[in-house]
Parts: structure tokens; C-alpha cells; sequence
């Protein structure tokens, strides 16, 4: 039996659970929009994945059933390639399907510039979970392993889009006030944890690069190895809060093992 809507009708955040089941999956429900100024511009040129096996997809715009879009635009700023997001009680995602199987995943170089932070905003709380900024990595695994939870809401996603739920999420975010470098779990459900690679408002209006090591952040966060990466995305959010938030991403690097550790 599929689980119920967890809200009452009429009470925020309605349609918060169903949003995020579908991010999980790439919200492979609804069809992708895809400006050619995303997937041709300089930014996803420079967004590059190493390890990929086969083929990989192009970026894409992904919209989220119920949720308002953000507005991704391409755009130079500062002399950098830049995608801005602009989102007003929206939530979308700008997202890439790759498959980089474990041996092969190294460091994911990202950068972002925030003006403001969203006030009110807690990324442990189900109801104000918002983030100017999302650098969303999901992965593949085994999910005989799920709790009997995460197995009601992978039953929902297959019924929902005909695809299966990622065995794993991993988010590396802004946080209002958690500190850098902390855990945050999903309030919603085990398989998402975040890690707030910023935090505060110290450091806004800047350009801000990161260099994280996946496997080391995946095993801190779920306790085992990784298995495929499936899916690299960018994701901002203030569909909760009902609040306008403006954000920078630069590009997205994943380097391979191999490359990462003759780069040292």
C-alpha cells in the first residue's frame, strides 16, 4: 500500500514530500525543459565529469511537479562562466546523468556567490528547508538495505515516475546556522544528508571555490562505501519559505581518482 500525503490538505508545505521524492529520481515525471542557452553555453562546457561510463546526458532543466520554476540563465560574471538562479517561492534543478562507477570517483570542484541568505530557513526543519545554493550528487546502491520507510517512499517514486529512487543523495549547501562542515540529515527520509560546505552570512556577495573528496564525504555521511555516481545537479529552493532568492554557480568538476591524485 502506498503511503498517504503526510500533510493535511490546505496545510503548508502540501506538497513538500512529493517534490522531494521526485529530485530524488531527477523528476523523471515531468518532461525536461531544455533551453539550448543551458545545455550549448560555456558554463556546461565547463562542467565536466571524469570516470563517465558510456554516454552522459546533457544538463537539464528539471522542473518539480506543484513547484514554481527557478529561472536558470547562463551568464558571465566577475570573468567567470555562471549559471544564476532565480527563484521566487520556486524550486527546480539544473541536473546531468552520468554513471561514474565508485573506483573511479574523486574530487568535485564547485564554486557559488550568494547576495543574501533565506531568512527563516532551516535545513533541518521539514517545513522551512530551503538553500540559496545545491551542489546535488545522487548514487546508485543496494536498496534491499532501505529501512521499511525508505522502501514505502521507493515503491511511491516507482509508481509515481516508473523509475527507481537513487540509493543515495548527497548535497553539499549553504546553511543559515548550522556550522561548516556539519551533517545534516533529510527530515524527510534516510537516503538524503547534506553537508554544509558554508554557513552564515559571513562570506556573502563573494566568490566562494570548493574542492571536496565524494568517496570521503560519502562514507562520512552514510556510514559505507559509495557506489555509482548517477546523477550531479545544481538545485536552489524557496518554495518553502515563499521567499525570493538569487544565486551564482560556477562549474561543476568531478575529477576521476586517478586524476585528482596525480594532480597532488
Amino acid at each position: 500500500m502506498l503511503p498517504t500525503n503526510p500533510y493535511p490538505r490546505g496545510r503548508p508545505g502540501a506538497l513538500a514530500w512529493p517534490a522531494a521524492v521526485l529530485l530524488l529520481v531527477g523528476c523523471t515525471s515531468m518532461p525536461p525543459a531544455v533551453p539550448p542557452t543551458i545545455a550549448d553555453s560555456p558554463w556546461a562546457g565547463a562542467s565536466t565529469v571524469a570516470g563517465v561510463v558510456g554516454s552522459a546526458d546533457a544538463w537539464r532543466h528539471w522542473r518539480l511537479p506543484g513547484k514554481a520554476e527557478v529561472r536558470f540563465v547562463p551568464v558571465t560574471v566577475n570573468g567567470r562562466h555562471a549559471l544564476a538562479a532565480s527563484a521566487d517561492a520556486a524550486a527546480s534543478v539544473v541536473r546531468r546523468k552520468v554513471r561514474v562507477e565508485p573506483e573511479a570517483l574523486g574530487l568535485v570542484r564547485f564554486s557559488w556567490k550568494v547576495p543574501e541568505l533565506i531568512a527563516g530557513a532551516d535545513l533541518a526543519a521539514r517545513e522551512v528547508a530551503d538553500a540559496p545554493v545545491r551542489i546535488v550528487l545522487t548514487f546508485d546502491g543496494d536498496r534491499s538495505r532501505f529501512s521499511a520507510k525508505d522502501a514505502m517512499l521507493a515503491e511511491l517514486v516507482r509508481a509515481v515516475t516508473g523509475e527507481e529512487m537513487p540509493y543515495a543523495t548527497l548535497m553539499y549547501v549553504w546553511a543559515n546556522q548550522q556550522p561548516v562542515d556539519s551533517l545534516v540529515h533529510s527530515p524527510r527520509t534516510g537516503r538524503i544528508r547534506k553537508i554544509a560546505a558554508e554557513s552564515g552570512p559571513a562570506r556573502l556577495g563573494q566568490w566562494l571555490d570548493y574542492e571536496r573528496d565524494v568517496r570521503a564525504d560519502f562514507e562520512r555521511a552514510f556510514g559505507e562505501p559509495p557506489g555509482p555516481l548517477v546523477g550531479i545537479a545544481v538545485m536552489t529552493d524557496s518554495d518553502n519559505t515563499r521567499t525570493s532568492v538569487k544565486a551564482w554557480y560556477g562549474p561543476v568538476r568531478l575529477e576521476s581518482r586517478g586524476d585528482a591524485q596525480a594532480a597532488r
